[in-house]
């Protein structure tokens, strides 16, 4: 029996328990750096398969590192579990932490025989907590060659665009006063965050087709009879690549600075965290194409064709520092797209179950093929993470 079909088989022993894995974690869903019952099942699912597990690693509660055999060629696959505020897991976060598992426990079977280390790392607060960010800074990727992990979406896509991201808080203060009585002697913080939205809003017909601005009101004022002497809003800002978004920030943050100039009332921006663009490895890219198709997937993009701009991750980050993939894994949800209730509901189909199995499958493969071929092996090898 060759790796891959051991793998395959290690995959379908465990199958049951992977798809009840992905389905408890959507049942109970939980915001970022909250993920406590997530990580806990993920880190004994793993332990209970041989994994030496470590919890609460890089200083954050829901953070872990699951490894397993003692190749020259280390692999880490990453697992998402947070969920998105009212949705759940509308971005499918509870097929990701699956997978991972699954294809960690399939790899290590295999790894001592192929030449591969395989760790599994819990990476907690993927929606805007930038939990990868931290545990890179950390230390958590030390001595990995290279990262993977897969993403459900509408379509499938080897090399998804995923572009990168800054967020801000903006908060206003002003002066309260009877809205009636006495609205001259007040200074409206909610005016000033209209002028804002409003200069954001013209800003939109000057700035490049794949940039995106958007966000939401935290804070509106407390009644209607009041001046608000108070408001708030957090946003997102993104652009192609992280030079783009460095031009394109502070025309953002003028239009606040333009609020508290209209208005007299004062401004806080409060930096939130930068996500930087996907730099997908094409090489292991295209060894998961390979791989991925070989189960019957069927891509509707190539490697590395131009697509429309996608979301925004923390996986950009690794994949600056480490030869990374995160390709798109489809769940023939169509119309429904990532962040809606209905994606939410697709993520426990049947159609969802096959891509938890066959992404793990794809990955576990695609792990060994780059263990096996010496060329890349080499590659790999030359550089180490931090």
């Amino acid at each position: 029996m060759n790796a891959k079909t051991g793998a395959q088989k290690t995959i379908v022993g465990v199958r049951d328990r992977l798809v009840n894995l992905s389905h408890k974690i959507h049942a109970n869903p939980e915001l970022r750096f909250e993920e406590a019952e997530a990580s806990a099942l993920l880190a004994e699912s793993l332990a209970d398969s041989g994994f030496a597990v470590e919890t609460g690693v890089c200083d954050l509660s829901t953070a872990f590192i699951a490894r397993a055999g003692s190749g020259p060629l280390h692999i880490a696959i990453c697992a998402e579990y947070d969920a998105l505020p009212g949705v759940g897991h509308a971005c499918g976060h509870n097929m990701i932490a699956a997978m991972a598992v699954g294809a960690g426990i399939a790899a290590a079977q295999v790894a001592d025989d192929v030449g591969l280390t395989i760790s599994v790392i819990g990476t907690p607060a993927e929606e805007g907590g930038g939990g990868k960010i931290f545990m890179l800074e950390r230390g958590g990727f030390k001595g990995i060659h290279a990262a993977m992990m897969i993403h459900p979406a509408p379509n499938e896509s080897p090399t998804p665009n995923i572009i990168a991201s800054s967020r801000l808080e903006a908060r206003y203060t002003g002066k309260s006063a009877h809205a009636a009585a006495a609205p001259h002697v007040g200074i409206n913080a909610a005016d000033a965050m209209t002028i804002a939205q409003t200069a954001i809003a013209l800003l939109r017909q000057q700035i490049l087709p794949t940039d995106r601005i958007h966000g939401i009101i935290t804070d509106g004022g407390d009644a209607p009879n009041i001046i608000p002497a108070h408001t708030a809003a957090q946003y997102s800002v993104r652009s192609q690549t992280a030079d783009q978004l460095a031009t394109l920030r502070p025309r953002v943050d003028r239009c606040f600075e333009a609020g508290a100039m209209a208005t007299g009332a004062t401004l806080e921006l409060i930096e939130g965290i930068k996500y930087a663009q996907m730099k997908h490895d094409l090489e292991i890219a295209t060894i998961y194409q390979q791989n991925a198709e070989a189960l019957g997937r069927r891509f509707g993009a190539r490697i590395g064709e131009v697509q429309e701009p996608g979301g925004s991750t923390d996986m950009g980050n690794i994949s600056l520092a480490i030869p990374s993939i995160h390709p798109n894994i489809s769940i023939d949800c169509a119309p429904a797209v990532n962040h809606q209730p209905e994606f939410a509901a697709h993520c426990i189909t049947e159609t969802a179950d096959k891509a938890v199995i066959d992404g793990a499958t794809a990955m576990a493969w695609t792990a060994i093929d780059l263990a096996l071929n010496a060329d890349t092996r080499r590659r790999l090898t030359a550089s180490v993470s931090a």
